[in-house]
């Protein structure tokens, strides 16, 4: 196992990037094939030519970052820096920067180093929220809590960690590329599973705009025939819709408005236990 403190002549520039607590962690030089890969990380994917450009950027100036790993029994388990890690790998390096954690450390600096990567890691839509998630669950955090940290409102939060709830099929098509996160984002407003797989095909097999796939969803919800791809038409009008979807924003869930005359209803939808939490929250404060 290769394992070299680091040398004070590197520079100041390492610990600048990630502290090292002189009780907690130690930055040190490790074999890149002595780090053993994350298990939680989110990232599913990693782009060939990406890594390829990061190998050639490492060739030339070097890892400008140490990754982060864990000790244990059985070796260094990586918990964040996996591109640089990888691309390390094809650039030929025998050896990577990197801050080593002790198994004593708590809970928060694992949070931390998810969070990591989250904001530094070009992550596909459903990664970024199968990485909320784990925040959400393993260390209990609110989704406002989450927003905080990475950096986007509670609704950016709760509307991403909704994808997770798209049928299999849909989410491969998101995964893909077929669809972006805009088009899973407004076939959410779809509760019949079946009928919303059948329209996110007609969306990846005849390239819907984002738009096209809103107004199947609404064309549903009002028993009206859904559009075809070359047109579509208004069904309600637009200040209506904008309406709509600025409450949707502001609240992080799907809000319908039934307007006739000069009465009507507004219907806010949830999809779990914290949703309608963070509903009431917003409630109360106002």
């Amino acid at each position: 196992m290769t394992q070299q403190k680091r040398r004070s002549g590197l520079g100041k520039g390492l610990e600048a990037l990630i502290p090292v607590e002189e009780e907690t962690a130690q930055l040190l030089e490790l074999g890149v094939d002595d780090v053993a890969p994350n298990p939680e990380q989110p990232r599913r994917m990693f782009d060939a030519d990406e890594l390829e450009a990061l190998a050639a950027s490492i060739r030339e100036v070097g890892v400008l970052q140490p990754i982060v790993v864990q000790s244990g029994e059985d070796g260094y388990h990586l918990i964040a820096g996996e591109r640089r890690l990888r691309a390390s790998r094809i650039a030929g390096l025998q050896v990577i920067p990197a801050v080593v954690r002790s198994p004593e450390d708590d809970s928060a600096l694992l949070s931390e180093a998810l969070i990591e990567n989250v904001q530094r890691e070009d992550l596909r839509p459903l990664e970024e929220a199968a990485a909320y998630q784990e925040l959400v669950e393993r260390f209990e955090l609110t989704h406002a809590q989450v927003g905080e940290r990475v950096g986007k409102s509670r609704a950016a939060i709760s509307n991403t960690l909704r994808l997770l709830g798209l049928p299999a099929s849909v989410q491969e098509m998101v995964d893909s590329g077929a669809l972006a996160a805009g088009h899973a984002r407004a076939l959410l407003g779809l509760d019949d599973a079946a009928y919303l797989e059948h329209i996110a095909k007609r969306a990846a097999d005849e390239g819907w705009s984002v738009r096209q796939v809103e107004e199947a969803v609404r064309a549903r919800d009002d028993k009206v025939e859904i559009p075809v791809a070359k047109k579509v038409t208004e069904l309600r009008p637009p200040a209506l819709q904008a309406l709509e979807e600025r409450l949707a924003e502001k609240l992080g869930t799907k809000v319908k408005i039934t307007h006739k005359g000069d009465r009507g209803r507004v219907v806010i939808s949830y999809s779990s236990l914290d949703d309608l939490e963070n509903l009431s929250r917003i409630v109360y404060d106002l």
